[in-house]
């Protein structure tokens, strides 16, 4: 008899079990065979009963893995779905680095939720996550037209800012989710044509193009801080803008002259320059030979005053030599004067007029002999003369 439809199939060990039941109980209905004596003798069998299998392992694990795999594929179908904000989901998940913000019956609730794993009533409930940690959003193609009426566009602007946690009910309240359209997109539209309109090409492109990025920046976080309390504008970049290639040429080509108008300023300052220096090295040179020269003068003048002084010393002690050897002769004339003028006695000059009469080699006599040998007369007179001065000396 077939089994019925939706009931298990028998396993294999099962139907093996009920085969061998079979089989033993036909093997004791057989009939009795001969002996090989010829005999017959019944057929001994024993009967022992088999012991139930014991059950399979196979379907307790198969059925343990698939119920795991379909509560895994519900948790990440219930989390999957949170993200997306669908209101069928019971748990949903809020990133890092954002708010989990909730709306029941199309009303938005003032309570937050922090970055985790959360609950809610699914279609009731409906559920967002929004960011308020730093972002960046690029507005592009945005078109203007300067003072002068070129029409130019900006292919990128990049705006840096970020909503405060505890202005998020409000700001969501006022202007929804998508609040960087009205205060970042559309503004940045608004004011860069502002900006473009009210300065020239030259201004735009050249001039003041460092100062836009401020200008908007200022501009727009002036409006958010009036309107939108909780929306910080950081910062604002600002790409070159695109401008008709014709006045880019021509543009191109005042740069050029300005750069070689730059680069013959350059040189010059550079020949000024090594002027400057090789004025400086010529000074330089002439104040070191100068300093040279003058310090040699002053060896020289001191090398004279150390002569002149070594002189003046000599002389000094010439002078004082000569006057000492002066003094001495003068003393020694005036000792010899008055050992001279004791000794001038008549007697001892009579003897030295005999002594150098009878020193002489020849004498001469005759009647001229008075006129070439001093007179006895004379010699006496003087001898006279001479005690007499001796005399009134004493």
């Amino acid at each position: 008899m077939d089994p019925p439809q939706g009931s298990p199939q028998s396993s294999p060990d099962a139907q093996g079990s009920r085969q061998r039941s079979m089989d033993a109980s036909q093997g004791l209905r057989q009939p009795l065979m001969d002996t090989p004596q010829g005999s017959r003798q019944p057929r001994q069998q024993q009967y022992q009963p088999r012991r139930p299998d014991p059950p399979s392992g196979g379907d307790g694990l198969f059925n343990a893995v698939v119920t795991i795999f379909l509560f895994v594929l519900v948790v990440v179908l219930l989390v999957s779905s949170s993200t997306t904000g669908s209101s069928l989901s019971i748990l949903h998940q809020v990133p890092e680095g954002h708010v989990g913000v909730y709306w029941r019956g199309g009303a938005l609730l003032e309570a937050t939720t922090d970055p985790g794993f959360h609950w809610k009533l699914p279609l009731i409930t409906q559920f967002e996550p929004i960011q308020v940690t730093i972002q960046t959003d690029q507005v592009r193609d945005i078109p203007c037209g300067t003072k002068g009426g070129v029409m130019i566009s900006f292919d990128k602007i990049e705006v840096v800012n970020r909503l405060r946690k505890s202005y998020v009910y409000q700001t969501l309240h006022e202007y929804g989710v998508y609040y960087d359209k009205t205060w970042i997109y559309d503004k940045i539209h608004h004011e860069i044509n502002q900006f473009c309109s009210a300065h020239t090409l030259q201004q735009v492109y050249i001039d003041m193009f460092d100062q836009i990025d401020e200008k908007v920046k200022d501009s727009i976080q002036a409006d958010c801080t009036r309107y939108a309390p909780g929306i910080e504008i950081i910062s604002v970049r600002v790409t070159k803008p695109n401008i008709p290639v014709s006045i880019k040429r021509n543009f191109e080509l005042m740069e050029e002259e300005r750069t070689k108008a730059l680069i013959a300023i350059e040189k010059q300052k550079v020949a000024e320059k090594e002027a400057e220096t090789q004025k400086k090295i010529a000074l330089s040179e002439a104040e070191k030979n100068a300093q040279v020269s003058q310090i040699q003068m002053e060896q020289k003048l001191m090398e004279k005053n150390s002569a002149k002084r070594q002189e003046e010393i000599e002389n000094e002690m010439y002078i004082a030599r000569e006057k000492s050897q002066a003094d001495a002769n003068f003393y020694r004339v005036m000792k010899e004067a008055e050992a001279n003028r004791l000794k001038l006695t008549p007697e001892f000059l009579e003897l030295k007029f005999i002594e150098a009469i009878a020193n002489n080699s020849k004498i001469f006599f005759g009647e001229k002999v008075p006129s070439m040998v001093m007179d006895q007369r004379l010699l006496g007179n003087f001898l006279d003369g001479i005690s007499k001065k001796g005399r009134v000396d004493v």
